[in-house]
């Protein structure tokens, strides 16, 4: 399984995206359309939007697996799909490109795990610290699954709760 990133996540807004070559010039809303969660945004083609709780450092590890990994015991867990096209170049970043870096993950159709420990406090955390109050796995795998669907897996703290209530419930029918 190889590691792709695991380390602190300093950003404004709390805002970590995932995108391929493409500028990111959208809305929030564009990434939760069609979505019933609303912190794993997968809306705008190409790119996954990741709300993290804790807007001064929250600790993220990104891992690349050939299948589905086990679930594990996360507080709250979404599962999105995700398009990353041929011949881009994959890449993470913070609100406004303070930080990020091109990933060693190849351009492919991916399901994609976000689970999160933390989120409560994190949310009410209002200092920024050397050590994260919040962490995040995010797992993805290849698959052939093509559709826009997101799973809301598990849902446990408020926080969570709170973002699917104001940026989620946008799935038609």
């Amino acid at each position: 399984m190889p590691l792709l990133l695991d380390q602190q996540i300093t950003t404004d807004y709390g805002q970590f995206t995932v995108l391929s070559d493409a500028e990111l010039d959208w809305g929030l809303d564009e990434f939760f359309t069609g979505q019933s969660n609303g912190w794993v945004g997968a809306g705008v083609s190409g790119s996954l939007y990741v709300g993290l709780a804790n807007w001064s450092g929250s600790r993220v590890r990104m891992e690349l697996h050939n299948g589905i990994p086990d679930l594990g015991s996360w507080e709250d867990i979404v599962e999105v799909s995700v398009v990353f096209p041929s011949g881009s170049d994959v890449r993470w970043e913070s609100w406004g490109g303070e930080a990020g870096a091109v990933l060693a993950l190849p351009p492919d159709t991916y399901r994609v795990r976000v689970s999160a420990d933390g989120r409560d406090t994190a949310a009410r955390y209002d200092r920024r610290s050397d050590s994260p109050v919040d962490s995040y796995l995010i797992e993805l795998w290849p698959t052939a699954r093509t559709d826009d669907d997101d799973d809301v897996v598990r849902t446990t703290s408020e926080d969570a709760a709170y973002w699917n209530g104001v940026w989620g419930g946008q799935r038609e029918g």
